[in-house]
């Protein structure tokens, strides 16, 4: 992926140099001055809520959302493993309140003790689910919006809770008519 990129700027700064030669360092400075802007905004965002996801995990509140949603991880998953379990409910619920980086190490753990009590689909059901990220809050989203000088930021909240909630169904229907379609072939 390192040469993708590296090829692609290679290809972008030669073109720019032959368009515009004089405008070529303008630009590669001011771009690396968004660049780095972009990044500390998004740094402090991510601290501010890993911070809130600290503090709900020291109150117990993430707890208690992860054990109301244990009986529905139970039946989408279609396992028995309390541990596995608990680790892809926390990393969900993480991932619905839009806390961004930390549930990856949560579902890095569930999906091993998926693998080790080898339950392909609840590995599989967890991949898609995180790759479609349902979001009640999309706190990655809204910091790039207010970085870039958004009147408002938010306004993003409904449609990318309605896409994101559409994504997930889509994809956890899919994974399940694979899974029966793999068990029929067996």
């Amino acid at each position: 992926m390192n040469a993708v990129f590296t090829l692609i700027f290679l290809a972008s700064a030669g073109l720019c140099l032959v368009m515009d030669a004089d405008g070529f360092l303008d630009a590669l400075l001011t771009g690396g001055q968004k660049a780095v802007t972009v990044s500390v905004s998004l740094i402090a965002v991510y601290c501010v809520w890993l911070a809130f996801f600290n503090v709900m995990k020291e109150s117990g509140l993430a707890e208690k959302l992860t054990r109301l949603f244990f009986p529905l991880s139970k039946r989408i998953f279609r396992s028995d493993d309390k541990e596995a379990l608990y680790l892809a409910t926390s990393n969900l619920t993480a991932n619905f309140l839009g806390l961004p980086g930390a549930p990856t190490p949560l579902g890095i753990k569930a999906v091993e003790k998926f693998h080790a009590a080898k339950n392909r689909y609840a590995a599989d059901m967890l991949f898609v689910l995180n790759a479609t990220s349902l979001q009640l809050i999309p706190t990655t989203v809204i910091a790039l919006r207010a970085s870039f000088g958004s009147s408002s930021p938010a306004d993003i909240l409904l449609p990318s809770l309605l896409a994101t909630a559409f994504s997930t169904l889509l994809g956890a229907l899919l994974v399940a008519l694979t899974a029966k379609r793999k068990r029929r072939r067996k």
